[in-house]
């Protein structure tokens, strides 16, 4: 068995409070994942190119508020 069917198997397992518990806890643990490799492909300067595009379409008044 490998270690994802056993964290798996064990979070089927978990009582309803638990598993709300461990929904939270994960939520935040892969959420404070994604804001540390943004932060550093903002850094390593990866998101430049998307960004000065969107700044040029809104310059040329190609962008809509949402």
């Amino acid at each position: 068995m490998t270690t994802i069917e056993e964290i798996e198997n064990a979070v089927s397992k978990l009582p309803p409070s638990e598993l709300e518990a461990f929904r939270a806890w994960f939520e935040e643990f892969d959420s404070a994942r994604f804001d540390d490799k943004l932060e550093r492909d903002i850094k390593a300067g990866k998101l430049d190119r998307i960004a000065d595009r969107a700044l040029a379409e809104q310059r040329r008044g190609r962008t809509r508020e949402l």
